[in-house]
């Protein structure tokens, strides 16, 4: 992507401000000339930044400002090491709100809508973030948090809530006990804003069509703001990012030099106006590609590929690499094969043994099943793995994130 003038100077100022005072970044570039940095091509030239600097800096060295400046601490929630704490400025926060009304404008939410949402609140940025983005629409906020189904259909239907808020596992959650319990004619909900995981055509699919409705895809990660810094339109063909409040690179997860427009690599993110904590080339782990051409929507916000995977979601398999995203198309193309699924990688007898658990829809011969899976995933994956299908619903449901890799080889 090329650098705007506007984003040069947006970064240019963040550069002079960040080592220019006694914070994280003063220190991470001492070893840098701000003043020669003249092109996009200088910048590119900057170390990254990587979650283990941000879990270092624990508990509040990526703080930017001041104290009194602070008005609210967000997290992640550090289940695999050292959380991350990000201070926001009211500004910060103010201009999160204002990203995250786009997102909601861009499905076509208005302040007539009833917003509810499942996302957890606290230090996750989730659920206030969802919470902000629909108060400054306007819209009337549900804010539910998550788990307790029955209370949550209770009130779907008695609130007459129009928008769904969830992450993909949650929302197939639901869509499932509302086909059980057949009160699909009492559920008004007509547009669904769904983040914080990767998910595949299958589910997306099996989602909308028991609900009924048409779904988004919402982008952010707690480190840069949270969710709300990208969203997909009606067309479901990427996500447009708000590129007048962060500036986005592509690169290569092994070399870390740029990727041609269009190829896949790693989504690295700088902030433009942050204030609490800014972010000079934070790389996100996540896979994704510039997509080319104007979007039918209209909208001139640059556009990203809905998120592949993750580098660090990757298996290597007798020396394969191995992305959930290959086993989500994989599945997408077999008939008789749900959404659902997990890997599940064991050591044993000198050896690694795969196991691929798979949910059937109803009336599919579970032996063809079986047979045609194992061929497919020899053919387009490399390697052979047990296939073992179940009935719908018998792999775990998740309020939040869905697990679907298991390695316990180690």
């Amino acid at each position: 992507m090329k650098m705007t003038d506007e984003q040069f100077s947006l970064i240019k100022a963040q550069l002079k401000n960040l080592t220019g005072k006694d914070c994280f970044y003063r220190e991470k570039l001492k070893d840098v000339d701000v003043d020669a940095i003249e092109s996009q091509e200088d910048f590119e030239k900057l170390p990254f930044t990587w979650k283990g600097d941000l879990r270092e800096a624990y508990p509040l060295g990526l703080q930017a400002v001041p104290d009194e400046d602070i008005v609210r601490i967000h997290s992640s929630s550090g289940t695999t090491g050292t959380p991350v704490i990000i201070p926001y400025t009211a500004q910060d926060v103010s201009d999160w709100a204002e990203m995250f009304k786009r997102c909601y404008e861009m499905a076509g939410v208005t302040n007539k809508d009833r917003v509810h949402i499942t996302p957890g609140y606290g230090l996750w940025t989730a659920g206030i973030g969802f919470q902000n983005g629909a108060e400054r629409l306007g819209a009337m906020v549900i804010p539910m948090g998550p788990g307790n189904t029955d209370k949550q259909l209770r009130m779907m239907m008695d609130l007459e809530s129009t928008v769904l808020c969830a992450t993909s596992s949650y929302a197939l959650l639901l869509a499932e006990e509302i086909a059980k319990r057949g009160i699909g004619d009492k559920i008004h909900l007509k547009k669904g804003i769904i983040g914080s995981e990767r998910w595949g055509e299958k589910m997306r699919k099996r989602i909308a069509g028991e609900l009924g409705v048409q779904l988004y895809d919402i982008y952010g990660l707690t480190e840069v703001y949270g969710p709300g810094i990208g969203m997909s339109c009606e067309y479901e063909c990427g996500m447009h990012m708000w590129t007048d409040y962060i500036y986005f690179e592509i690169v290569n997860p092994k070399t870390g030099e740029p990727v041609p427009d269009g190829e896949v690599g790693e989504l690295v993110i700088t902030t433009l106006k942050k204030q609490g904590a800014p972010l000079i080339r934070y790389r996100t782990h996540d896979l994704t590609r510039v997509i080319l051409g104007e979007c039918p929507c209209g909208c001139k916000f640059p556009r990203i590929d809905t998120i592949l995977g993750r580098t660090d979601d990757m298996v290597k398999v007798k020396g394969v690499n191995i992305f959930p995203s290959q086993i989500d198309e994989l599945l997408s193309g077999i008939k008789g094969a749900s959404s659902e699924y997990q890997f599940m990688i064991d050591h044993m007898e000198g050896k690694d043994i795969c196991t691929l658990f798979v949910e059937a829809d109803a009336g599919a011969n579970k032996y063809e099943l079986e047979r045609e899976i194992t061929e497919t995933f020899k053919y387009k994956i490399g390697i052979l793995v047990k296939v073992m299908p179940v009935e719908i619903g018998e792999l775990p449901r998740s309020e939040k994130k869905s697990t679907r890799v298991f390695d316990n080889r180690y």
